[in-house]
């Protein structure tokens, strides 16, 4: 994805055509650090916000078909609902698994770029307080962790600190720099020590030994049971998943992608973005393609099991991450035409308040899913709980919309905000 942005946006500068042997000078060059924009603060991109609806609606999906963590099949469903089922299932992780928390991601590293901007441009340094507003987001995260231990924000805050030695480098080192992450180092590491070791023999997963062992939390009609859970096996076999599988190395590639992406103001309406976002969709779908497919064809080309593995998860990050800049672009693209941003505009108060809606999601969807409420994860397969999920996106939506039109932030949105800004007159 980062290719495909940065190689897009290089194919044309002020109008000029170059050729694919020029792209690396011509990317190095665009990439030199612009001047910040002395405004006094600036305004919301709206598609930004109708985006970063669009993620949190994904995400609800994806979490109603999964019992929010818990992956329990009813076996007295009819086949032919079981076929339906599995069809919604593999739907809806192909178009959003991976991707939605991809475009949180960089969602965050733009907004970043936004505070910090703003913040200069008033004269200030923004990163001692980003640094205090990530403590704040980890307070956020050990919350929501309570009803739902796949919460994300504990590892956003925390991951977060990785943007303040970086957000003053030059575009280029910062572009480097996302490129290591995203090339997922670790794996590399140990695709090379299985090559050299023939007798090698992979360890047991840690996430793959606490994960079974959250079930009883789940089960258990008493929410303290699901509390201590949650805070004792089910932080570790997520913080253990997270790390096993690449997610760490990739968010933080991510983040620095939003940052770049806000440096360049490509989220802004004009001809020039609009080529770029154009670009991009191509040159995403083109690296995405292959990527998809060859993850699944490994075993036709490595000889050794063994290899498949670490191979098989930089590839499907990386397919993971094409599809990503296909959905940004697309979306992007969808609301420049007048029928695309009528619909995808109703999205934007949603997006507005997205920790509300986030720890919103878990309250709720715990207590449908989980024996301490509703238990419904005895009888729903993905066709109900999909239909399930588009009832609460329906409500939140309209819960926002009601919100907003009285206040500036969300709940949530504004005890952080007062909490980040403590101290001042802000």
């Amino acid at each position: 994805m980062i290719l495909a942005l940065y190689i897009a946006q290089s194919l044309e500068v002020r109008g000029v055509r170059y050729s694919l042997v020029s792209i690396p000078t011509i990317l190095f060059e665009q990439l030199k650090p612009k001047s910040m924009i002395k405004t006094p603060s600036a305004p919301r991109i709206e598609v930004v916000d109708a985006l970063r609806g669009f993620a949190i609606l994904s995400i609800m999906l994806l979490h109603n078909i999964e019992h929010f963590d818990f992956y329990f099949f009813p076996d007295f469903l009819p086949q032919w609902l079981k076929a339906v089922d599995g069809g919604i299932w593999k739907t809806l992780f192909f178009l959003f698994g991976g991707k939605s928390y991809a475009i949180f991601a960089i969602l965050f590293g733009l907004t970043f770029h936004i505070q910090l901007s703003n913040q200069q441009s008033r004269g200030g340094d923004f990163r001692a307080r980003f640094a205090w507003r990530l403590i704040l987001l980890l307070g956020f995260g050990v919350f929501n962790s309570l009803f739902y231990q796949g919460d994300i924000l504990c590892f956003y805050a925390i991951l977060g600190f990785a943007l303040i030695p970086v957000c003053r480098l030059k575009d280029g080192v910062v572009l480097a720099t996302a490129l290591f992450f995203l090339s997922q180092p670790v794996e590399w590491i140990r695709f090379f020590q299985i090559l050299s070791d023939p007798a090698y023999v992979p360890a047991s997963r840690y996430s793959d030994y606490y994960f079974p062992l959250t079930a009883k939390g789940f089960t258990s009609n008493s929410f303290f049971d699901l509390v201590a859970g949650n805070i004792q096996v089910g932080k570790l076999a997520v913080i253990s998943w997270f790390i096993e599988y690449g997610r760490v190395m990739q968010t933080v590639g991510l983040f620095m992608v939003g940052m770049l992406i806000g440096r360049k103001g490509l989220f802004g309406v004009s001809d020039v973005n609009l080529r770029f976002w154009k670009r991009t969709l191509l040159t995403a779908a083109i690296i995405f393609f292959p990527l998809f497919f060859l993850k699944d064809s490994l075993g036709s080309f490595v000889s050794r099991e063994v290899l498949i593995e670490p191979l098989a998860l930089v590839i499907g990050m990386w397919s993971n991450v094409a599809f990503t800049a296909i959905l940004i672009s697309s979306f992007v693209l969808a609301y420049q035409l007048r029928l695309g941003q009528r619909v995808l505009s109703k999205l934007i108060p949603i997006g507005k308040m997205t920790l509300t809606n986030y720890i919103m999601q878990s309250m709720v969807g715990s207590f449908i899913y989980y024996e301490y409420g509703f238990g419904l994860y005895k009888y729903t397969g993905a066709t109900f709980c999909l239909l399930i999920g588009v009832a609460l996106i329906s409500l939140q939506i309209v819960f926002c919309k009601w919100w907003l039109k009285s206040h500036k932030h969300g709940p949530l949105e504004t005890l952080w905000h007062k909490g980040t800004w403590i101290g001042t007159d802000r």
